[in-house]
């Protein structure tokens, strides 16, 4: 794809963000290598993170599926809130995934 960005200005964003990222990575891996225990605020707020990408991975696929907010007529919404209402009843994986697949199925092709 052409754009009115020379070559050089490209190369130039694509090192210097490579070089930002490196930087950002290993400045925490260098800090927590001299820290003697890692504060309880930093554990705390590093408990939620993997909560919070897998919400920000999944969340899009159920709201909006075709690329634009579904709400009546989303099947995968309402099979995701009842997987949800699963687990957080059971707190079981497979019984989970049984209900959430049973009820896109159900909602798809009927009985």
């Amino acid at each position: 794809m052409p754009t009115e960005y020379g070559t050089l200005a490209v190369w130039t964003a694509i090192v210097a963000l490579g070089l930002v990222t490196f930087g950002i990575r290993a400045s925490f891996i260098h800090l927590f290598g001299r820290l003697e225990a890692v504060p309880d605020r930093a554990t705390n707020a590093l408990r939620f993170v993997p909560p919070a990408v897998f919400a920000a991975l999944t969340v899009p696929a159920f709201i909006a599926p075709e690329g634009a907010i579904a709400v009546v007529g989303n099947e995968r919404l309402l099979a995701g809130l009842v997987a949800a209402a699963v687990t957080w009843y059971l707190d079981d994986v497979f019984a989970t995934i049984v209900a959430g697949m049973a009820t896109l199925w159900i909602l798809r092709f009927g009985f």
